[in-house]
């Protein structure tokens, strides 16, 4: 059964009210694909565009969106976080790896709000560069990793998760 809905199938936000409070982490990862025209503007571990710095931007709106989650995805319960870091940088195959990792002490898992960070920031990232090329691809959106809750999951060992900045 899923967990959002009804014995009569009907949606239904998730009764935590029974729960007590753990700590909950989550790491979610969106990869952009970004094309040669928008490569040339990497410089200094930034890319710079008409709108401005694009990675500090993209960082700023991951971190307004995983605060927002619940107006954002029906079912998801309004969580105060504890913290949400966001880093992006380009991999060897010269993509832009979003990274995101929340916490919070809560009745209630962190996953979306790290998958909704990710995913906001790779479109913030998008909306900065089309300007110089609407062949931008957003690809794999995916959760890492989530503690806390009923069961921790990991990604596969081929899918090296976020580390935890030793800062914090």
């Amino acid at each position: 059964m899923f967990s959002h809905l009804d014995e009569s199938n009907r949606p239904t936000m998730v009764d935590v009210g029974a729960k007590n409070p753990t700590r909950r982490e989550a790491a979610a990862q969106a990869i952009v694909r970004l094309p040669k025209e928008v490569l040339v503007h990497f410089k200094d571990d930034e890319i710079t565009g008409k709108k401005g710095p694009v990675f500090q931007t993209a960082i700023i709106a991951g971190i307004m969106a995983c605060k927002k989650t619940s107006e954002l995805i029906p079912l998801c319960h309004p969580l105060a976080l504890d913290d949400c870091k966001i880093r992006i940088h380009l991999n060897e195959r010269r993509e832009a790896v979003i990274e995101c990792r929340v916490s919070c002490h809560q009745k209630t898992g962190v996953e979306m709000e790290a998958l909704t960070g990710a995913t906001i920031a790779a479109l913030t990232l998008y909306d900065m560069c089309k300007s110089m090329s609407h062949d931008i691809v957003i690809g794999e959106v995916r959760l890492l990793e989530k503690t806390g809750g009923k069961s921790d999951v990991k990604a596969g060992a081929q899918n090296p998760v976020l580390a935890r900045d030793p800062a914090d």
